[in-house]
């Protein structure tokens, strides 16, 4: 794991300047603290951060070909590098280490860009080929690794994490409205866009190939999660195939010349990843837990009892209120505004887990690829009742009575029936779209500064959702709704969150249950064995049910953290000074007569908006650091 950096000029006679490179590898310190490394000729530069995990001794970057025409910054783990390397030695390339990264440098010589389609593991990277004075940029394919792109008409730069591009010199930090209203509605700025206007997120499974003549290229794809359920396979094959899967996948992950430990929730996903990487043999596993000293949102003792059964050597911490205090460390770990809570406990178990090891499994992805959250089996009863009901009945009738329900946030899901009633109402990804918003219209206008929100011109943030829904087929909506997560959700909140936090202390987070081979399996298994009679992830309980503790496989668990009582309590004072303060920077994006009175609605129990007042925090946060 490390950070990657990179200048390219569109006169490729101009000279790059080592300092600019040296800022921006420095910015990234943190991602790589065991190395530096430089690579330059005239019109483009490669900076490299390491953190030292495979071949510690040889793996240094950038690296090159035998001839150097091509150069290689990487950012990842390749766990596929071995049968790649046997395969590319046997046609008559040369290594000099035994590093992943070298394989991609012989790889390009290969393929060319299609050597993406050939990789496993979690990967951005960025090859030049001195010989065609082409960039090459990838990401993988469901985005656990990030990577930045700054274009002007002279330049083009990239990053592991926009820090970096923010430290060249004259880089503008202009913010994007539309990017603002997205954040809003979701607490994360999905890709391809960032907070600021000019620099943009590769977007997962793609690459970009730029050279003088291609220098405005976009993107392009070069997989996609298909939903295809196989109704031949029975349940017990099934179960067979995906215990199988989970059991390679897991030992894939393992690869590694240091020690490896674990996140545990002590949830089902979490637990599987620890209970097959024991299963794998070696040494005795570290795992790693955190907890809350509120009542009802403290699971160490879940996890306390997976560790037990699996003779872990078992770290853990309770997480109190003054943990706020590490919100600006939040804002310089994310560099954008990021409104996931859970980020705040997931870059305090990071702390801990680097203090003993440089490489962690998790369980992200478990959701995603056996139908985990609680909101699918909701939304898939609305579904039901959408199928049921005539379009002409859901628009004339349903649609008015849900605009004219009164609104009840603070009551239990299940019975708020403006929720239910507007979602019935909307067609499919309308609805999921619905479900999945923070903050809906028109009530993200309403907080927008009026001068901001007058220059976004009919922009719907929703809308980015569509593409993801329409991945699976029309009549299973489940498998749309995954797809949607995997589309947005899962790349530009989970995995951002783990990545940023876990790189903030130099930590190589590694997810087995996002292998794309293991992604491809799970989305042919039908919708009916992931959600069954309204139990979600069914099939991967039967899958674990003889090797879990039975809490584990009943229990749902995350990183649940209590905003709405710190926001009542130890918060107050922190949403005075950052969000309601005449000066406060937050001023020029919200309209702080409209957040005071929905923090007031808030602190009267007349309203529950604390997950909307955490991300409107979390922006005020960003903008006392990246605002001029």
């Amino acid at each position: 794991m490390c950070g990657i950096a990179g200048i390219l000029y569109a006169e490729l006679a101009r000279p790059v300047e080592r300092a600019a490179m040296k800022a921006m590898a420095d910015s990234l310190a943190h991602r790589g603290p065991d190395a530096e490394g430089f690579w330059q000729e005239s019109g483009v530069g490669l900076a490299h951060r390491r953190l030292a995990i495979i071949d510690i001794a040889g793996g240094s970057q950038p690296i090159g070909s035998e001839d150097d025409t091509v150069q290689v910054v990487f950012n990842g783990e390749i766990y596929n590098h071995r049968a790649l390397r046997t395969t590319l030695e046997a046609r008559g390339h040369r290594f000099r280490t035994q590093s992943d990264s070298e394989v991609l440098v012989h790889l390009y010589e290969e393929r060319g860009e299609h050597m993406v389609g050939a990789l496993r593991g979690m990967f951005a990277f960025a090859v030049w080929d001195s010989s065609r004075r082409r960039l090459l940029l990838a990401r993988d394919r469901v985005g656990i690794k990030p990577l930045y792109v700054y274009r002007d008409a002279e330049k083009l730069l990239f990053a592991s994490e926009m820090k970096a591009i923010l430290a060249f010199p004259g880089v503008g930090r202009d913010v994007d409205l539309e990017a603002l209203e997205d954040f809003l509605a979701f607490g994360v700025v999905p890709s391809p866009r960032s907070i600021f206007r000019k620099i943009e997120k590769l977007p997962p499974a793609h690459v970009l190939s730029v050279d003088c003549n291609t220098w405005d290229a976009p993107p392009r794809r070069y997989w996609q999660l298909r939903f295809d359920p196989d109704e031949h396979t029975t349940l017990p094959q099934w179960v067979e195939q995906i215990s199988a899967k989970l059991t390679e996948s897991v030992q894939t992950h393992l690869m590694s010349d240091v020690p490896i430990g674990a996140f545990l929730s002590g949830g089902l996903d979490s637990s599987t990843v620890v209970a097959r990487a024991r299963d794998a043999g070696g040494g005795p596993l570290q795992t790693f837990s955190i907890g809350f000293s509120e009542d009802g949102f403290d699971e160490l003792p879940h996890a306390r009892e997976v560790a037990r059964q699996f003779r872990t050597d078992h770290q853990e911490e309770t997480i109190t209120a003054d943990a706020i205090d590490l919100l600006d460390d939040l804002t310089r770990a994310f560099d954008e505004p990021f409104g996931d809570p859970a980020a705040l406990p997931t870059l305090l178990m990071s702390r801990i887990a680097a203090q003993h090891v440089k490489v962690v499994l998790s369980g992200d992805g478990g959701d995603e690829a056996f139908g985990g959250y609680a909101r699918y089996a909701h939304d898939l009863r609305e579904a039901a009742v959408r199928r049921r009901l005539p379009a002409w009945v859901r628009r004339h009738a349903l649609a008015p009575l849900a605009q004219a329900w009164p609104k009840a946030d603070w009551l239990p899901r299940p019975v708020r029936l403006k929720t239910a009633m507007t979602n019935v109402a909307l067609d499919g990804p309308s609805a999921y779209a619905n479900t999945l918003a923070i903050c809906r219209p028109p009530l993200r206008r309403r907080l927008m500064n009026p001068d901001r929100a007058a220059q976004l011109n009919g922009h719907v943030p929703e809308r980015i959702l569509r593409d993801g829904y329409a991945a699976a087929p029309q009549d299973d909506a489940l498998g749309a709704m995954i797809a949607t997560d995997v589309s947005m959700l899962l790349p530009d909140d989970f995995l951002t969150k783990v990545d940023r936090a876990a790189m903030a202390y130099g930590l190589e987070v590694r997810p087995p249950l996002l292998d794309h081979e293991l992604l491809e399996l799970a989305a042919r298994i039908p919708s009916r064995w992931k959600v069954h009679r309204g139990e979600t992830k069914w099939i991967l309980k039967q899958v674990m049910r003889d090797r879990l503790p039975d809490a584990t496989l009943r229990a749902k668990h995350g990183f649940d953290v209590p905003v709405d009582r710190w926001l009542r309590g130890p918060l107050r004072e922190v949403v005075e000074s950052v969000l309601l303060a005449p000066r406060a920077p937050v001023a020029a994006l919200l309209d702080q007569s409209a957040v005071r009175k929905l923090y007031r609605s808030h602190l009267a129990h007349t309203g529950r908006y604390g997950r909307l007042l955490w991300n409107l925090l979390a922006l005020g946060h960003w903008a006392q650091r990246y605002l001029p």
